[in-house]
């Protein structure tokens, strides 16, 4: 399980040095992809092959599933960390997230995400205030 916020940098390369409690779940390799809210996914294998098989028992007649699986799909690359536990992050997803040199890599729970830091702090502000005051029931939290 991924969690927490950490706080990593991107060097000259476009590689991000993984938070040391993700790495030894990534160490066999990883699944980076479009995200929504313009951060990126960051999938162990084991999760993206689950992931992806729920993604083939959505009907093939669904325009929503379609649109959604190629955005998704065409976005994704295929990664294995070094020894140092640095990973390079493709351009195209780069630019697609806005990253800059500062970055904030949270745990999502089955997958991490990595944001542009300025990025991920104007999300968190936003939503901070309506999760303290959410009520109403969500779907697997008591």
């Amino acid at each position: 399980m991924f969690l927490g916020t950490h706080s990593p940098r991107l060097d000259e390369k476009g590689r991000i040095i993984l938070p040391a409690k993700f790495r030894e779940e990534l160490a066999s390799g990883l699944v980076l992809t479009r995200g929504q809210e313009r951060c990126i996914y960051v999938f162990s294998e084991k999760e993206f092959a689950r992931v992806h098989e729920q993604m083939r028992e959505a009907p093939i007649s669904s325009k929503q599933a379609r649109d959604y699986i190629r955005v998704f799909l065409s976005g994704a690359s295929d990664e294995v960390p070094d020894k140092q536990g640095r990973v390079t992050i493709p351009p195209a997803l780069r630019e697609y997230a806005g990253l800059g040199r500062e970055l904030a890599v949270i745990g999502a729970g089955s997958r991490a995400e990595i944001w542009d830091a300025q990025a991920w702090t104007e999300y968190l502000a936003e939503k901070e205030t309506a999760f303290s005051e959410t009520d109403d029931p969500i779907p697997g939290i008591l």
